[in-house]
This record gives structure tokens, sequence and C-alpha cells, in this order.
């Protein structure tokens, strides 16, 4: 089943019977849950710093369990998770791997901000907007051992915009991860089966944490594909900067449209009238908002000041 977002919004046509749901994820999706009255049992909740903890705390009330960024491994914590009884399990964007024995309690499905099986892994928007891709989305998936390979029972797609960065797609994710969610949680309340087909393993691509060595600008890279790369690391991390043996961070950056000399090398910068521009393998990189490597904001001119400022 493929569920083409384009209009914003759809509606699921079952109603549910109030399921034992076992709920790991960020407590936007528990707090969804609770509000659309399937709130879960126990609820698993990470990272913490994110809003709406306290807020479901009101909701769920002082006898359901929440259990703030549990060790999911240890033996009382699965105790305890076990002693629920769940009919089923719903995951929204928990950050960590999810032991066997838990996925074996109910079955359990996950929401994953990607049209898997492309960019199974936990930093999908930064690959799909870093490879140029138009799309993305996110997919309704069962859960196995292995890291987003379950069959596929529903995705919503969204459009990538040439403006996004890795913040701003995020959060378009969200109200059509949401509703997978809930769409998840209604039927299978209503004690309808969710059909889903296998994934192709040949069609997958993998998108891990980006390493140092992946946030790295290379100069001889066409403009276009670089700029690509500082907004699938905007806001954070940053892309890593390098010219004349000055290491920055750019947060913000675009194609330049000065004429820029003919002889400039890859990663010799220059000033014109519309800011600093860097030399690409093609066309030159404006930058418009950088950091030192401690992340701390920038004038892009004191870049290229010689020592002293002189």
């Amino acid at each position: 089943m493929e569920l083409r977002d384009t209009a914003g919004l759809y509606t699921t046509l079952v109603t549910p019977r109030g399921p034992r749901f076992l709920y790991f994820g960020v407590p936007l999706g528990a707090l969804v849950l609770a509000r659309a009255g399937m709130p879960p049992a126990p609820a698993a909740l990470a990272p913490l710093d994110l809003p709406g903890r306290r807020r479901l705390r009101r909701i769920l009330g002082p006898r359901t369990l929440l259990l703030g960024s549990p060790r999911l491994t240890s033996s009382a914590v699965q105790a305890a998770l076990v002693s629920v009884r769940p009919e089923a399990s719903l995951v929204f964007y928990w950050p960590r791997r999810i032991p066997e024995a838990l996925l074996r309690l109910a079955p359990a499905w996950g929401v994953h901000p990607s049209l898997l099986p492309a960019w199974r892994g936990p930093d999908p928007t930064y690959w799909a907007i870093r490879s140029g891709a138009r799309e993305t989305g996110v997919s309704l998936h069962a859960l196995e051992g292995a890291y987003d390979t379950g069959a596929v029972a529903a995705r919503a797609t969204v459009p990538i915009h040439d403006a996004d960065d890795a913040w701003t797609l995020a959060r378009r994710l969200d109200r059509p991860g949401l509703r997978l969610l809930l769409y998840a949680a209604a039927r299978l309340g209503a004690g309808l089966p969710l059909v889903a087909d296998p994934q192709d393993p040949r069609l997958a691509t993998a998108a891990p944490f980006p390493t140092d060595a992946d946030l790295a600008l290379d100069w001889r890279l066409p403009a276009a594909e670089l700029v690509r790369h500082v907004r699938a690391a905007a806001p954070e991390p940053g892309a890593h900067g390098l010219v004349a043996d000055r290491a920055f961070l750019v947060r913000r950056a675009r194609v330049a449209r000065a004429r820029l000399p003919a002889g400039l090398r890859p990663a010799e910068a220059i000033a014109t009238a519309e800011g600093w521009h860097v030399r690409c393998g093609e066309g030159a990189l404006t930058l418009e908002e950088v950091s030192d490597e401690e992340g701390r904001p920038l004038e892009v001119a004191t870049l290229f000041e010689a020592p002293g400022g002189g």
C-alpha cells in the first residue's frame, strides 16, 4: 500500500478498541497516540531533550509506566515491559537498536523517514539531500532484527525542496510519519491486519551517520553538488571546509553568481561585491554562514584575514 501524501493529510476509517501498545520513540509520537485515544501502555522515550514528555505525563497520568531513555538490554526493564503483555509495539524514531527479545513480544511496527528500501539507517535525510534526490518520504514497516529491512505496509511521499536542509526536511516528514503511526495503531486496534510487502534488497541504499570524511567539502566537485552537501549537513553537524589551511564549518552556501578569474583553482578563495567565494571543480561556492570548528559563528571575511588581522 502506498499513500501519496500530496494533499497533506489522509484519515483512517477504522475505530480502535484500545489495545495495549508498547511504544518506543520520541515523546511526540506517544503524545499524538494519546490524544487520538490510543495511549500507549508503557512508553520508552528518547531522546529526552525533545518536547512533549511533561505533557504526555499529564495526559497519561501517574499509573502509566514511562521510561526515560531506558537501557533495553536490562533484565529489569525487559521484565517490566513483558509484564504489560502488549498486543503490539509501535516505534517512532527510536534512536537505538531494540533487542529481539522485545520485538518478539508482539507484532512490532516502526516508522522510518525514507522510502524504504532507500536509505536504510540512522541518517536518511542527510543522504537523501546530498544524493540530489527530488523526493523522499516515510515508511511504515515491520521491525526485524536487522535495521530497516522489514516488509513495508505503507509509505507517504514528500518532495525535497531546493531550499531544504536536514532540519527543515526532517520537520516536514514529521506529519506524514505521525499519520502512518496513527494508521498502524487504528488498524491494529480494530483487529485488522497490516498487509506488508517485502523489501527488494537490490534497491537498498545505506544511510549511516556521516563520518568526518563524509562531511569534508571536496572543492574539486561541482559547486551545485557542494551546495547539496552543505544543506544535507545543516544546521548540525555542518560541512567541513578547508581553505588556505584554515578549517571551518559551512552552515549555509549557494552557487556563486559572480564571474570569477579564470586562473582561480579549486579551494582558492576570492572576494567580490557579493561576498566571499571558493572556486570548485565547476563554478564556485559563495559562503553565506560559517562557524569555527567548535560551532561558534564567524564572519566569513575573518576566514581569509592574514594573521593578526592584517
